[in-house]
């Protein structure tokens, strides 16, 4: 028995909780699925499988092993149908992750489409703004907002987000409105601390085909973007945010933007993605979705209030 079958019979195991039921679907003797779990444990030299007389679950080692069985036979099954006639047909597990707002607000709604599309992918979904270390973690791509490190892996440009500036009613009503980035020092923002450097953004805007900044006072800083618009529509201060992640509260009246004429410099969209996984099919597929669902969101908001 090769090493890809022991560890088809290795995942099958820890899928159904038990040896008895993994041997009924793979059509093999009990017997032959116990010894081939005892042989890759062997050949792996660890533990993998803790069995009592009633259950089958995985050790540390198991577990870990389990995510790496899962990437391997998935790459496998893909390499053997590279040529088949089916070989429209992508498969296997792909693993992918992404900032929380576009997880959650635009990808998550969109999966089943996707999952309609290629039933034979499935989906690990992972939704943070912090880095991801895309060997270490078994990820196949990540997509990011921002400048890029310069990190060798492969980056493909999804687009520009546009940003905007926006405040609340009851921030504007206490505050007032600025005309001009002049009048940004009598004003508060609510500070980002980038999850990449912590170091707190200055605020932005582009004037004449230059970039200016200038740092703003604050009383409140956050580092994620769910609480920096949660505390923006608490009236704690401005914010520049990108513009389709407040469509919905700028149609409502909830935010309206301000400075219009005087937005920060539009954020890069990159997906990274491996060296070794560049030909995957499954990444392929993938990758050309993601970018056709985002393509609306690097428009402006359009249908947004200003005041």
């Amino acid at each position: 028995m090769d090493r890809i079958d022991l560890f088809r019979i290795f995942l099958r195991v820890v899928d159904s909780g038990s040896f008895s039921r993994a041997a009924d679907t793979l059509n093999m003797p009990r017997s032959s699925v116990s010894t081939a779990i005892q042989a890759l444990e062997s050949r792996v030299g660890a533990r993998l499988l803790s069995r009592t007389t009633r259950t089958v679950s995985t050790t540390a080692d198991g577990r870990a092993f389990y995510d790496v069985c899962l990437r391997l036979v998935a790459d496998v099954e893909e390499a053997e149908g590279l040529f088949r006639r089916d070989k429209a047909t992508p498969r296997g597990v792909l693993r992918v992750d992404m900032p929380g707002r576009i997880g959650r607000l635009i990808v998550a709604p969109a999966l089943p489409d996707f999952l309609e599309r290629y039933p034979e992918i499935d989906i690990e979904l992972g939704v943070t703004d912090r880095p991801v270390n895309l060997v270490e973690d078994g990820i196949d791509c990540v997509l990011r907002i921002g400048p890029l490190q310069d990190s060798g892996l492969i980056a493909r440009k999804v687009g520009e987000l546009a940003l905007i500036n926006v405040a609340s009613p009851v921030y504007l009503a206490r505050y007032g409105m600025p005309g001009t980035p002049q009048d940004l020092p009598n004003h508060l923002a609510i500070g980002y601390a980038s999850a990449f450097s912590g170091r707190v953004e200055e605020w932005e805007w582009q004037e004449g085909g230059q970039l200016h900044t200038c740092a703003m006072a604050s009383r409140v800083t956050v580092n994620s973007a769910e609480a920096l618009i949660a505390c923006c529509l608490a009236g704690l201060g401005l914010i520049q945010v990108p513009a389709y992640d407040v469509q919905h509260h700028l149609k409502t009246g909830e935010l309206v933007e301000v400075l219009p004429a005087w937005r920060g410099e539009p954020m890069p969209m990159t997906l990274l993605y491996q060296h070794r996984r560049h030909f995957s099919h499954r990444l392929q597929v993938f990758a050309d979705w993601l970018c056709a669902l985002l393509e609306p969101c690097l428009h402006d908001a359009g249908e947004g209030r200003s005041a």
